[in-house]
């Protein structure tokens, strides 16, 4: 494009290139421009009606290619009167023009604007940048970025007489077709890279533009300063305040996410560029008054926003913008900083729609694509990056109640992954739990209420940091205290299966590491310890398989609550236990001086037991000959009784000889 629309070409020049490019266009093997997605878009290149010869046959093709926007570029020229005034004088003005229609071509201070396609607008910036016209590359950027502040200012009071007159009902408009930022065009980056440049040249380096290709490669070194203005800017507004809000203004604008992994990419990597070089420029003062106009702008200006109150479900989110405008607005108004970040939270594409007309809620609006919920090949890059939003939010809310709260309550709306909101919970407590200070317990709180919201959305399904998450869950509520842990335990069956509450759960609080940790008195070991065994004891009822054993451990040091386990037990001998847990339990009985019990549970276990007559390597051979070996030491009715069990379940000639002849 930028060789298509060289100011200066001869007609021959530009219908030999088109000849070319259109050869180019139609070999198979031309590449698409978004990658391997085709899009179907108009031709939104030659927006402005220069003349009846339009290639229709690009514009008509199914898929864009990477010659497509050139070979409709051969359509435009230069020869627009108000184009040409605007390119070629400083003094280019019409303060008796009184046209304040949406394609006026002056402002109402009579400065011009230039009303195109803005991709293409920006294809001419460019173009006489790379021709040798610095000058008049400038003037044409700052006419469009003239011609955009007035389009959002105008939108901004459109939306809000819309919203007035018609409050119950949502406003089903949005004007972008195409976003700027991840353009195939990079309009946005046209505009800041042409008011950049004038940031740091002299008049003497103007004309030329050796200086502008190295000094590109130098940006960290260079002092970007406020020059004098130009005749079209506003009081106290130079190049750099100009080339800075352009850019909020293309990342703030609502744009659908496109289709297709190369184009989605782009879109990430072409903001995260954009943001990069904003962060190369020191605020001052000045700069702080364009970031808190845009971000007052970006919030009220409804559907034209992607910051806005009504988004489409499927906008590209704002979640890596709103970090950088939060950052850079804490400091100045911290207020303002937080309602950006908070409204930026959203990830609409994984909800369901909000009713219609319910106006405190962002939900869908009418647009020109199909309802339909898209494949968004990025979406774990968007989902780590409202991650990394909500973890500065944390991370700056430390020691503020009323934020942490608020934060607090966005995550749990807006965050889907359970993966995500595990990260942030341990962002939480690291930032709450640093060794300088003392521990934040309300940072804590949010940590262990993340933790908890971790715990519900993992319960039923598999993950394979499950065990982890319980761990560090319970870590989290020791440093909250023991009301916190007294909490879990009492609710743990909407927490953790019965086979984590009594493992991992209560055996880690009824530790003494734990009790030393919370230094806890008497009493309230007592009421820990009574938690932990209603828990076990509830536990084993649910799931005896699992948890029977560690129910029995939990409860030793109560004779009532023991007593009760050892029942549990019994009762699912029958059905439920298989011989294996029960010879476990019984030698655990046996270990812990209760031989009677350990006897009990031995015979149900050989009831379980069938060994077949070539099974002389099983497993379950040494449990029987310990039940031998018990049932002798406790005297010849138990040695009685258990011999008709052996010769049942033991098929094996050789041990089963051996059972009779030890016991004998």
């Amino acid at each position: 494009m930028c060789i298509v629309l060289n100011p200066h070409c001869k007609l021959e020049q530009k219908a030999s290139w088109l000849k070319q490019l259109k050869k180019w266009n139609s070999v198979d093997v031309c590449p698409w421009e978004d990658g391997n997605h085709g899009s179907e878009l108009p031709n939104l290149t030659n927006a402005l009606p220069q003349g009846a010869n339009a290639n229709q046959d690009s514009s008509n093709r199914p898929h864009r290619t990477v010659f497509t926007r050139a070979i409709e570029a051969c359509d435009l020229h230069w020869q627009d009167s108000h184009l040409q005034h605007i390119i070629s004088s400083d003094l280019y003005t019409n303060y008796c023009y009184h046209d304040d229609t949406e394609n006026s071509l002056f402002d109402s201070r009579g400065w011009p604007l230039w009303h195109e396609h803005v991709p293409t607008a920006c294809a001419r910036v460019d173009a006489l940048r790379s021709h040798g016209y610095p000058r008049e590359a400038l003037r044409l950027a700052i006419a469009i970025v003239n011609t955009l502040r007035r389009q959002q200012q105008k939108q901004l009071d459109m939306f809000r007489t819309q919203k007035k007159e018609l409050p119950h009902k949502s406003i089903t408009l949005i004007t972008n077709l195409e976003g700027w930022v991840g353009h195939p065009l990079d309009p946005v980056g046209t505009l800041f890279s042409s008011l950049m440049e004038a940031c740091h040249m002299d008049d003497e380096s103007f004309p030329g533009f050796s200086n502008f290709t190295e000094n590109m490669g130098q940006c960290k070194s260079l002092e970007y300063q406020h020059l004098p203005a130009h005749k079209f800017l506003e009081e106290g507004e130079s190049y750099l305040t100009l080339a800075v809000e352009v850019a909020l203004i293309g990342l703030g604008q609502q744009r659908i996410m496109p289709d297709g992994l190369y184009t989605q990419e782009k879109v990430c990597r072409n903001e995260e560029q954009l943001i990069s070089k904003l962060q190369e420029i020191e605020l001052d003062d000045t700069l702080v008054k364009i970031f808190r106009k845009q971000a007052v702008f970006l919030l009220e200006a409804g559907p034209y926003s992607g910051l806005g109150e009504i988004i489409h479900r499927e906008s590209v989110p704002m979640h890596t913008f709103a970090k950088y405008l939060f950052t850079s607005l804490l400091p100045h108004d911290a207020e303002l900083a937080y309602k950006i970040a908070l409204r930026a939270m959203r990830l609409l594409v994984l909800e369901s729609a909000a009713p219609a007309g319910d106006l405190t809620r962002p939900h869908h609006i009418a647009s020109v694509v199909p309802n339909r919920y898209p494949r968004w090949f990025t979406l774990s890059h968007i989902e780590s990056q409202q991650c990394e939003l909500a973890s500065t939010m944390l991370t700056a809310a430390k020691g503020d109640v009323r934020r942490l709260e608020t934060v607090l309550e966005s995550i749990q709306k807006n965050i889907h992954s359970s993966s995500h909101i595990f990260k942030l919970a341990q962002d939480a407590f690291k930032i709450a739990t640093l060794m300088d200070t003392l521990p934040d317990i309300t940072l804590l709180k949010v940590s262990l209420e993340l933790g908890l919201q971790v715990m519900r959305m993992t319960l039923s399904t598999l993950n394979w940091r499950r065990r982890e998450m319980v761990r560090w869950l319970v870590t989290c509520a020791t440093e909250v205290g023991v009301y916190a842990l007294d909490s879990i335990m009492q609710s743990w069956f909407t927490l953790f299966t019965p086979t984590e509450a009594t493992s991992i759960v209560a055996t880690t609080v009824m530790s003494n590491s734990t009790i030393v940790r919370l230094h806890l008195d008497c009493h309230q070991q007592e009421k820990l310890a009574s938690s932990a065994r209603t828990l076990a004891l509830q536990c084993a009822m649910k799931d005896p398989q699992n948890c029977a054993l560690s129910a029995l451990t939990l409860c030793e040091k109560d004779h009532i609550a023991f007593e009760t386990a050892y029942q549990i037990v019994l009762d699912a001998a029958t059905t439920g236990m298989s011989y294996t847990q029960l010879f476990t339990i019984a030698r655990y009985m046996e270990h812990r001086g209760y031989p009677m019990r350990a006897y009990k549970l031995a015979t149900l276990a050989m009831t379980h037991l069938n060994l077949s007559y070539n099974q002389d390597t099983h497993p379950a051979i040494n449990d029987v000959l310990w039940a031998c070996a018990l049932s002798h030491s406790l005297g010849k009715n138990e040695l009685a009784a258990i011999i008709p069990l052996v010769v049942k379940s033991v098929k094996c000639a050789t041990y089963c000889q051996t059972f009779c002849a030890g016991a004998l």
